[in-house]
């Protein structure tokens, strides 16, 4: 099996993508799954990233309340949200943005949510290539740092890959999950059926792209079409003929390199899928006799755009047993969170979104008998400095994260909460730049192995994570899951 430290040496970003890797890491990694297979039931499980891309200001989602509330507010200045308005989370020092009553419910186990705690937090998280140790170990050299820290499209890319060491991978982790996973956990896919289990609502993500595997995008009105229009008359049939003769012809003629080899092959399989995706998607029936539809168009999603991923999410988990799928990836983008002006007005209405978006998603779970099979997390590039710019806040590094689902166990901040004071314990500089406890590759991982990733593949997935964490412990790396 390929290990860590293969997987980031030996030419580094030309093995991810050469043959011999791709055909080293099929052949072994069916070995270790076969014999695991029966360890993982009959239970079929979904993962839904929602990506804040932008940098989301997460300490004025996570708020210190009591003794802790007024470093948070002097740090914060005119940035701070009044204590008096925050949003309480039982049992704990802190209160959520008002903006979030919905995730509040949800935390608590209170409103639509009364007895079924869904929602937790983690504390202080970002990329790390190893452990920080303290201020210091930072300041002067001593631990590896992620590569342009402070750059939207590399924290993005790294949050995406969890290759922070500023390498070209041409992989996801949720691509590499469904490389070691796929062929092995889907196993009701025989007789030449295919579908991919990585689906993304926002084009494509470098999460979802494996090395043999990839995803199928779609939108809120299900599959891409590449006709312009549906239906089965000769003429579209013809046209549609057109296009898959045009894709899949460089596959064999031009097309060498891997990725690019596997990119075309992608596209046309997406073309091929699309139709039978399609089938189920538009009318996905009923489950646990629940009318999927129904239950989607009568859900409370805010009117806003970012509710068609959800509402398609919705029917895409629902339709995992037509697709003959036991794992699925799902990713959603919500964009615009780079506040560097106007953070008070504009990241409360977008959390007042947010909010409401992630409790009808979790609503839909429930009624149609879900829950228990789908864990919601959200990740951003990063989190943004603790000290105003005037009107806003500037890109920094720690953020704190939201998971949600009936795995999840509910209502518990996990992580440590850092300190706030500005150029204090855990502020490296720059007016409040946190840097994190807890590593991105640690939070991955125990949502990992739960969806089915065997600690002896888990450094395939996570090729940094034995700098955090043993894969073979009997105990999950954060603890937010049951």
């Amino acid at each position: 099996m390929r290990t860590r430290r293969q997987f980031l040496g030996e030419a580094s970003c030309a093995a991810i993508g050469s043959t011999s890797v791709l055909s080293t890491l099929l052949n072994l990694t069916m070995a270790n799954h076969a014999a695991a297979q029966g360890g993982f039931g009959t239970q079929r499980k979904t993962l839904v990233c929602v990506f804040l891309s932008g940098g989301c200001d997460t300490f004025n989602l996570l708020i210190p309340r009591g003794a802790g509330y007024a470093e948070y507010a002097a740090a914060r200045s005119n940035l701070a949200i009044p204590e008096a308005q925050l949003r309480n989370l039982a049992g704990t020092n802190f209160g959520l943005h008002p903006s979030c009553p919905k995730l509040a419910e949800m935390f608590n186990g209170t409103g639509a949510f009364t007895g079924k705690k869904r929602a937790s937090l983690l504390a202080n998280v970002g990329t790390l290539i190893e452990p920080i140790p303290n201020k210091a170990a930072y300041l002067n050299g001593s631990v590896a740092v992620p590569k342009a820290l402070f750059s939207h499209r590399d924290q993005i890319e790294q949050w995406q890959t969890s290759v922070p060491q500023g390498m070209q991978v041409l992989s996801g982790w949720g691509g590499r999950a469904a490389d070691v996973i796929h062929s092995t956990l889907n196993t009701e896919q025989t007789g030449g059926f295919y579908m991919p289990m990585n689906f993304s609502m926002a084009g494509n993500s470098a999460f979802q792209i494996g090395q043999s595997e990839g995803q199928f995008v779609i939108t809120g009105g299900g599959a891409l079409s590449f006709t312009g229009a549906s239906g089965n008359s000769a003429v579209l049939q013809a046209k549609q003929q057109l296009i898959e003769d045009s894709v899949a012809s460089p596959v064999e003629e031009h097309y060498r390199n891997l990725f690019h080899r596997t990119h075309a092959r992608i596209t046309a399989n997406s073309m091929a899928r699309g139709e039978e995706f399609q089938q189920h998607f538009a009318n996905p029936g009923t489950l646990n006799s629940q009318n999927v539809t129904n239950v989607v168009n009568n859900a409370a999603f805010p009117d806003h755009w970012i509710s068609s991923q959800f509402r398609a999410a919705v029917k895409t988990i629902a339709i995992r047993q037509q697709l003959k799928l036991m794992r699925q990836t799902i990713f959603i983008e919500f964009g615009g969170w780079d506040h560097h002006a106007e953070l008070l007005q504009n990241h409360g209405t977008m959390l007042g979104v947010l909010d409401g978006a992630l409790h009808a998603f979790q609503q839909c779970l429930e009624t149609l008998g879900l829950a228990n099979d789908v864990i919601t997390f959200t990740c951003s590039d990063f989190g943004r400095t603790l000290r105003s710019n005037g009107q806003g806040t500037d890109h920094a590094w720690s953020s704190n994260q939201i998971v949600m689902g009936g795995p999840v166990a509910g209502g518990q901040i996990r992580g440590t909460f850092p300190s706030l004071v500005i150029e204090g314990a855990d502020d490296v500089g720059r007016g409040g730049r946190i840097f994190p406890r807890l590593s991105a590759d640690e939070y991955f991982c125990e949502l990992l192995r739960w969806f089915g990733v065997t600690p002896g593949d888990m450094d395939m997935v996570l090729p940094n994570i034995g700098n955090f964490y043993d894969p073979s412990s009997t105990s999950n790396p954060v603890g937010f899951l049951v």
